[in-house]
């Protein structure tokens, strides 16, 4: 970002020739920054409502390290997916206070004040063998703001297990289900609740589910209407999407 630019909007629009509104949507189209490997877009969160997010995977820890130095030193929080234990070292060399959870394989660093949640997501499993994915999708819902309810290990093997929590369902803007096997569960749940359901074909099971494969046909093939799907072990994708659906439905007071 050009400071002069930025400057001299802001004193457009101290004089009333540039409302903030139009400042607003001039700020959203600014030059990305390029880093010579990358082009980091600090400003995808005027635009989009959400910040860009690093997805580690295939990049070194040094890439790594240095694209969330770059992203911190903008002043916003910065999250990076799918990252080894490596490349959180790396991370921490030059930023200390970035945590890493190694269950999401996310390393987190928060910078903003902390604000009301804006929307509720619940996030589901089937069983623990879905936990990374599962986590993965509830790390991310909460760093972008939502309020979270985990409930894991209800899959349909036991399916007492979901109707005991059904009330905590009930009470999200929009449900997230991960599920390996045949994916089952997110069917059942779409048949409970009134909200959108995404689901999350995991790669648990044995031989004949294929990495995810049978999961995601299955799900593909859902009986309820409210049932939508992203890829294999997707969590990520799934999370960014409920937190838009999820704050939406809190801005018109669901």
């Amino acid at each position: 970002m050009n400071p002069d630019t930025v400057l001299g909007l802001l004193a457009d629009v101290q004089r009333g020739h540039v409302t903030p509104e139009q400042a607003t949507a001039r700020l959203a189209n600014l030059p990305f920054e390029d880093t010579g490997e990358a082009r980091i877009d600090h400003h995808r969160a005027l635009r989009t409502g959400l910040p860009e997010v690093i997805y580690a995977a295939g990049k070194t820890p040094a890439q790594v390290a240095d694209l969330f130095a770059r992203m911190a030193a903008a002043g916003t929080d910065v999250l990076a997916s799918r990252a080894t234990p490596e490349a959180a070292a790396a991370v921490q060399v030059h930023t200390p206070a970035a945590e890493y959870d190694a269950t999401a394989r996310m390393i987190l660093l928060r910078q903003s004040p902390a604000a009301a949640s804006r929307g509720h997501i619940a996030v589901l499993c089937a069983g623990t063998s879905d936990l990374p994915i599962a986590e993965e999708a509830a790390r991310t819902a909460h760093f972008f703001g939502a309020k979270v309810t985990r409930l894991y290990d209800v899959g349909v093997a036991g399916l007492h297990r979901l109707l005991a929590v059904r009330g905590q369902l009930l009470e999200a803007n929009c449900v997230i289900v991960c599920a390996g096997m045949e994916g089952a569960l997110p069917s059942v749940v779409g048949g409970l609740v009134a909200v959108p359901v995404i689901a999350v074909p995991t790669s648990v099971g044995y031989g004949a589910s294929f990495g995810g494969s049978a999961a995601l046909l299955g799900m593909l093939n859902s009986c309820s209407p409210n049932v939508t799907v992203v890829n294999i072990d997707n969590g990520f994708g799934a999370a960014y999407t409920a937190t838009l659906i999820a704050r939406a439905a809190s801005a018109d007071g669901r």
